[in-house]
């Protein structure tokens, strides 16, 4: 049994004296490889976050061997919400807090002994990062992307700030913030947006190029909702108003039961009906209470309220009624739409509940709604058209009248980019008197301040820093945003930072030819790895920052991250998220100092696929670990005079051959867990040795462990005078040497498999044939029966047809 404790710190410190992980740039190939930086919180990682991290560092460790320069960077996500709440609780500075998580996550991560180059260590809370944030967000404003709007957010009076809607639970059917549980109300605000519904097509498009999970990919479609339809324009019956429907169906027009708009729509108010006014406004009221996602689930009781009043149907001419129903979005389309029930589900349902006609406009024999192509009917002129022949007729018949146009419409909105917040980065702009917007060349620095609290406005606790917040600049008054940009700011962009930070802790202007060659060098990122639950959001948010700085020339390459990988869950022990409420999570520094970091880490990648869930099991750790004790038990008995250059080795030089293929193969697969169980089975094979001729099949194993358990493979190649891991080569596998094994068929009798055959190289069909009627298991079945037909695929499979 070997001394994890000693073992693991004296490699540790050694990595750290010669600063082994250090980016290097003086090889022909590179391997960026990335995990999604961590918020630093103040309960410290868990086991369920060293998953991806231990999987970058596999390849980051194996593409060293394999003669790659190789960035592998950390950093910390440390604005934020929480760090916030803290200070506001206690009275102390966010920042000191900050750092302290920092240390202590920095702490907890070298113990595990992933190989981060430190030097390239990146912190979102740093004014040399921030500056180049701000820097960005006034390019973004220069080309027309960042405007300040009126718009509806998620506002908490509790937490005096606007949320995103992640940062929104439900509790007894009302909404509050999930930090607090304070209420949640939608508000109009002024806010600053960014138009990333200027890239939607951009932003597609650079999908089909990605080497990412097909799921992700549609995830990222669906989110963007492109849609081709029509605008058509309703003329409101006896009132001087339009209003104007997005539909991807017009070749339905004729079966229109309604008009649905949005409790947002802005004509809400003036069609309203005396009479409806009161039921209205209550709807309304319930609306604010709910999230878009819940508002367009499809299985969700569909609602709505009758306005009082009509449109002329620019198809028929019939009036048609209008209600509002909080299924339709303000933010989709046109906010309107035209409920045809007998040709979609949502709208049937609409129509079912308020007892609205359902025309059946498409023949069809089958249940309503009925979504597929067919011939019109009930249609006028466009009777016995298919579904495009009918929307074409029907579009030329209302575009001269100039009552409908061909539309692309997008589910995507605009990007809120204010939060009433004190931790965070702050706009690099001022207003003056009468709100003109000017950009400051300059960082914009966050105030020093000892008493965070809400400003008890909608503003932010800036706006309680009088001394910051007010400027006189040649005699003229001017005042700073007193909102922040979101967390999301920083993570947009932060892969980059690492490209552009130098060892002493600056950074090379983002704008500047430097970073261009280096952007050139490392972009895109080879490898990112993290959780699903940043599939839309932050993936989108980044990839739109990037395509837009590869748009004014800074980066040279249109994708920020070129293959992606969503790791698993790694669940508690009672098969739920590792939560602190549950009292599940398991923290990592115990293990560490119980088990060994290499017993942690090859565990972790041995529970099951990379992708899956999996709960923890400290019986199969404590397996890993007695694992790892048999391969130093192993080196020792053969270091200690076992190895005999008399003694024979082709079987083991063949075994280690195929080993070197086997490993390789399943690390560049991802597939971590095959790779151990291959060295299991190869350890399986050489413990019970006597002797062995060489100590070379050693040494290639002690490398072939190093990306899995570093530790461990440091001193068994200490053990053997063989010099350390970076100064090593991946072992090239010589194929001469592996001893090819007899392939083996499956024998079958009508299709199904009864046995199996090893098959001889000197064997012929006839040989093969007979030999496969003595297998027992297939002979039992050939007794008294009649052998109408033999198929054989050589080295595939014989089947037996018999009656």
């Amino acid at each position: 049994m070997y001394n994890h404790n000693e073992i693991e710190k004296k490699w540790q410190n050694y990595w750290e004296k010669n600063k082994s992980f250090k980016t290097t740039e003086k090889h022909n190939k590179k391997a960026y490889i990335l995990d999604m930086f961590p918020y630093p919180s103040g309960a410290g990682l868990h086991v369920g976050h060293l998953e991806g991290y231990t999987a970058t560092d596999i390849i980051s460790r194996f593409k060293r061997l394999k003669g790659f320069d190789v960035l592998h960077p950390i950093g910390w996500d440390a604005f934020g919400l929480p760090a916030e709440q803290y200070a506001i609780k206690t009275g102390n500075h966010p920042a000191p807090f900050t750092v302290k998580n920092i240390n202590n996550f920095r702490r907890q991560l070298k113990s595990l002994g992933f190989s981060y180059d430190y030097d390239k260590e990146v912190d979102t809370t740093d004014p040399k990062f921030y500056v180049w944030t701000q820097w960005i967000f006034k390019e973004l404003y220069k080309q027309g992307l960042a405007s300040i709007e009126e718009i509806d957010v998620n506002w908490c009076e509790g937490l005096g700030t606007v949320l995103a809607n992640e940062e929104i639970i439900e509790k007894s059917g009302a909404k509050v913030s999930e930090r607090g549980n304070f209420p949640v109300i939608k508000k109009p605000m002024k806010q600053w947006v960014l138009k990333i519904t200027a890239y939607a097509d951009k932003l597609l498009e650079g999908l089909d190029e990605l080497d990412w999970p097909e799921s992700l990919k549609l995830l990222q479609r669906n989110w963007i909702g492109k849609s081709t339809g029509h605008n058509v324009v309703w003329n409101v019956h006896n009132r001087n108003h339009k209003i104007v429907t997005f539909t991807t169906r017009l070749d339905t027009i004729f079966g229109v039961s309604a008009l649905v708009i949005s409790p947002e729509h802005p004509l809400v108010s003036q069609l309203t009906t005396s009479e409806n006014k009161e039921a209205v406004e209550e709807y309304i009221k319930q609306t604010k209470c709910k999230n878009e996602l819940e508002r367009t689930q499809l299985s969700k009781e569909k609602t709505g309220v009758f306005l009082g009043t009509y449109v002329e149907s620019p198809a028929t001419h019939k009036l048609i009624p209008i209600w509002i129903s909080d299924y339709v979005l303000m933010s989709y389309g046109t906010g309107a739409v035209m409920s045809v029930p007998a040709h979609d589900e949502r709208d049937f349902e609409f129509a079912k509940k308020y007892n609205l006609p359902i025309v059946s406009v498409i023949e069809n024999y089958g249940e309503l709604p009925y979504t597929g192509d067919g011939a019109h009917i009930n249609s006028d002129y466009a009777n016995g058209l298919n579904n495009a022949e009918a929307a074409e007729a029907i579009y030329e018949k209302l575009a001269v009248n100039k009552l409908a146009e061909k539309k692309t419409s997008y589910k995507l909105r605009d990007w809120i980019f204010s939060r009433q917040r004190y931790w965070g980065e702050p706009f690099p702009i001022l207003f003056d008197e009468d709100e003109n917007i000017y950009l400051v060349k300059e960082l914009v620095k966050l105030p020093e301040i000892d008493n965070i609290k809400p400003s008890g406005s909608t503003q932010g606790p800036l706006a309680n820093v009088e001394s910051w917040n007010n400027v006189i600049i040649d005699g003229e008054k001017y005042h700073h945003d007193t909102n922040v940009m979101p967390q999301w700011a920083g993570s947009s962009w932060y892969y980059l930072a690492y490209i552009l930070k130098n060892p002493d802790g600056t950074y090379v202007p983002l704008n500047s030819e430097e970073a261009k060659k280096r952007f050139e060098n490392w972009l895109p990122v080879d490898l990112y790895i993290g959780g699903q639950e940043h599939a839309v959001l932050h993936l989108l948010y980044a990839r739109f920052w990037h395509r837009f700085l590869y748009d004014i020339n800074v980066v040279t390459t249109k994708e920020p991250f070129s293959k992606l990988i969503n790791q698993g869950l790694i669940l508690g022990p009672d098969g739920q998220k590792m939560s602190k409420s549950l009292g599940n999570v398991i923290n990592p520094d115990d293990l560490v100092e119980s088990h060994g970091a290499d017993s942690l880490r090859v565990y972790e990648m041995f529970m099951g696929p990379l992708t899956d869930s999996k709960a923890w099991n400290t019986d199969s750790l404590n397996g890993i670990r007695k694992w790892l004790d048999k391969i130093y038990n192993t080196f020792e008995y053969f270091i200690n005079n076992n190895i005999d250059i008399n003694v024979p080795q082709e079987e083991l030089d063949s075994k280690i051959n195929q080993l070197i293929l086997d490993v390789e193969e399943n690390i560049e697969k991802t597939k971590f867990n095959i790779a151990i169980s291959k060295m299991m089975v190869f350890m399986n094979y050489l413990s019970p040795q006597k002797k062995i001729g060489s100590k070379l099949p050693l040494k290639q194993f002690a490398i072939l462990l190093s990306p899995f358990a570093p530790h461990l493979a440091e001193e068994l190649l200490s053990m053997l005078n063989e010099k350390p891991i970076e100064a090593q080569e991946w072992p090239f596998a010589d194929i001469s040497k592996i001893i090819s094994e007899n392939a083996k068929i499956g024998v079958q009798i009508n299709g199904k498999v009864r046995g199996q055959l090893e098959i001889f190289p000197e064997w012929n069909e006839a040989q093969t044939i007979e030999a496969a009627k003595q297998v027992p298991s297939v002979a039992k079945w050939l007794e008294g029966k009649e052998i109408v037909k033999i198929i054989y695929r050589e080295g595939k499979i014989l089947n037996i047809i018999i009656k």
